[in-house]
């Protein structure tokens, strides 16, 4: 796992330099099918930039997504998903901040739809979810249903833990109503079969990781499917990721060799 900080350098050099790597981009064939990404900093960032609503600094994280999404489908990377409110934030964060935060990703959502080329698809649970958002995400992604470029998950009220809970649960029971046992069940369960049931079900893994504001932790974010992904850590808070950041990320994972436990 690799630690990347962030060098500024001139404006023009910084075009000259994401050119250069654009290129190199392209004479690989090794690149991700699937990019997880958690944006974290944007309070962080706010704070920096002395600012004191938390908000900004989540509009902030919420614009920058999109140029993210925008890097990925410039980049060919067919899945993409985005790590925007887990479960714990529900509980963890006041109460004055998550109706503003669920109101910017709500408009996060609807952006991305108004693109016209992305898939959406809304990874977690209602549950906690403020209604209007929860009506936003299931506008979108049947708006978005016939989109042909990059398919796109957002992470919304999302836990790793309850994902896998989720999908045994819908094991269990699809078993039941066929009127299969337990024992039966506990013989032919499979990694593969628990996968399928996954809010994920029928995309592939992610390949890379990337997350933001330099901490080294996964967050209950995709914690079966990341089990052979590539991970890489920004030193940059959320708003601050720059497309070279990006172009570094799929370069490195380019130059890694992938041993899945060979």
């Amino acid at each position: 796992m690799n630690r990347r900080t962030v060098v500024r350098i001139p404006r023009f050099l910084y075009r000259v330099y994401a050119r250069r790597l654009w290129k190199s981009l392209v004479r690989t064939q090794v690149r991700p099918q699937h990019v997880a990404m958690i944006i974290d900093g944007n309070r962080r960032w706010a704070k920096q930039v002395g600012l004191t609503d938390a908000a900004a600094g989540h509009r902030a994280g919420a614009a920058k997504m999109i140029e993210f999404l925008q890097w990925c489908d410039r980049a060919h990377i067919g899945t993409v998903t985005l790590y925007l409110l887990s479960r714990d934030n529900l509980t963890s964060r006041s109460s004055n901040e998550l109706t503003q935060l669920m109101t910017i990703i709500g408009h996060l959502a609807e952006q991305i739809a108004e693109s016209g080329r992305f898939q959406v698809q809304h990874v977690g649970s209602t549950e906690g979810l403020a209604p209007e958002l929860a009506e936003t995400l299931e506008r979108v992604v049947t708006a978005t249903s016939g989109a042909t470029g990059p398919h796109v998950n957002l992470a919304i009220g999302y836990g790793g833990r309850n994902e896998i809970v989720d999908a045994m649960r819908s094991i269990v029971r699809s078993h039941a109503d066929s009127g299969g046992s337990i024992q039966e069940l506990a013989d032919i369960v499979t990694p593969e079969m628990i996968g399928e049931h996954l809010y994920t079900g029928g995309q592939p893994d992610p390949d890379l990781m990337i997350r933001t504001s330099g901490e080294q932790r996964l967050s209950d974010f995709m914690l079966w499917q990341t089990a052979h992904a590539e991970f890489y850590f920004v030193e940059a808070l959320g708003p601050d990721l720059r497309e070279v950041d990006f172009l570094r990320a799929l370069r490195d994972f380019g130059k890694r060799e992938r041993r899945y436990g060979s």
